[in-house]
């Protein structure tokens, strides 16, 4: 049998070991979500879908103090709809929807480089026919042990994700 460095190194990752920088430039880790449930976005400013944004701060401002945390990661692969720098992105955020919940840096979610979370969550929880994010609002749902539990796409809204969600917050 072959042994196979890269392999072997992402099967021992975890959620909890990655690390993203916030919009502010802070690294963040995910550690520092440990024992909450984390709903993870690939998010859009310029996207048909943006309006999730409004959803998302919903289910953060009704089940923050049960445990649950949305992690906004803006992305420019999909059709060029996230062109703004940090600042643009923030601003946009916080005076179009009223985010509240942490936003990170734009990243890559497909190809070579794309950022280490997403290539983890995307070998954790596949699409179909393939791994690869379809488009932005791809959202996926890590429990409060740290295990990734469900993918949504990106059409699904968050008032769906509701329903789900009340099962796997943290106890």
């Amino acid at each position: 049998m072959r042994y196979n460095r890269e392999r072997y190194i992402c099967d021992m990752e975890k959620f909890y070991e990655f690390k993203a920088k916030s919009l502010q430039g802070k690294e963040l880790e995910m550690s520092d979500y440990q024992g909450k449930s984390v709903l993870v976005v690939n998010t859009a400013s310029e996207c048909g879908l943006t309006p999730q944004f409004e959803g998302l701060e919903e289910l953060y401002q009704k089940y923050k103090d049960q445990g649950l945390e949305v992690l906004g990661f803006p992305c420019n692969q999909f059709g060029n709809q996230e062109p703004g720098d940090e600042q643009s992105i923030a601003e946009g955020c916080v005076l179009n929807y009223g985010v509240s919940f942490q936003m990170f840096s734009k990243i890559d979610v497909n190809g070579k480089s794309a950022h280490p979370l997403y290539k983890y969550l995307k070998k954790e929880l596949r699409g179909f026919p393939t791994s690869a994010i379809k488009w932005n609002f791809t959202k996926f749902l890590i429990g409060p042990d740290g295990k990734p539990v469900k993918r949504f796409s990106p059409i699904t809204k968050p008032e769906e994700i509701d329903k789900y969600l009340q099962g796997h917050l943290a106890k």
